[in-house]
């Protein structure tokens, strides 16, 4: 080969790596390129879900304070007949001089209030004679057993104890022998 020839061939295989580097260029430009654009969609999902959630948590939060305001209305509701029935027998027993119907209404109404809250899922549990349990039982006093079988036990119910389901709302006051 002449040294032209060479010369060409050196020209040529320079131009040819400015042509691949210049592809290579625009290779990188476009992948760059295409990868700012997945960053673009990916932080635009990201901040769509994340409003999302956002939107979620503040919906729940506000349906949450609005079922704890309205709770207590089906326990009202039924509570409101009874009212009703106490401002009767209070108006009918201002001028009654007979007390046997002024306790027989007192009792329909406690009934008819006990009836109620029972539906409702309140109980009363019964305390007396039974062993301690501080797990629904609140001591107010201990007294001294008169004998060995007392021990341990409940002999006086101050106030009962009432249970919502399984859950103990109110525990009973009494009093233990010891």
């Amino acid at each position: 080969m002449t040294e032209e020839n060479i010369d060409k061939e050196e020209n040529l295989s320079e131009e040819e790596k400015r042509i691949t580097d210049i592809n290579n260029e625009n290779t990188s430009v476009s992948e760059a390129e295409q990868l700012k654009k997945e960053l673009t969609d990916l932080n635009d999902k990201y901040l769509r879900l994340y409003s999302e959630f956002d939107n979620y948590r503040k919906r729940t939060i506000k349906e949450k304070s609005e079922l704890i305001k309205t709770a207590s209305e089906d326990v009202l509701k039924a509570v409101l007949p009874i009212i009703d029935d106490f401002e009767r027998a209070i108006k009918a027993n201002e001028s009654v001089t007979d007390s046997n119907p002024i306790k027989e209404g007192i009792l329909l109404i406690y009934n008819k209030l006990k009836g109620n809250v029972q539906l409702k899922g309140l109980t009363a549990f019964d305390s007396i004679g039974e062993n301690f349990n501080a797990d629904t039982m609140e001591a107010i006093t201990h007294v001294p057993a008169t004998d060995e079988k007392q021990k341990g036990k409940v002999i006086d119910e101050i106030e009962k104890g009432y249970k919502l389901g399984d859950k103990v709302i109110r525990y009973a006051k009494v009093v233990v022998a010891i």
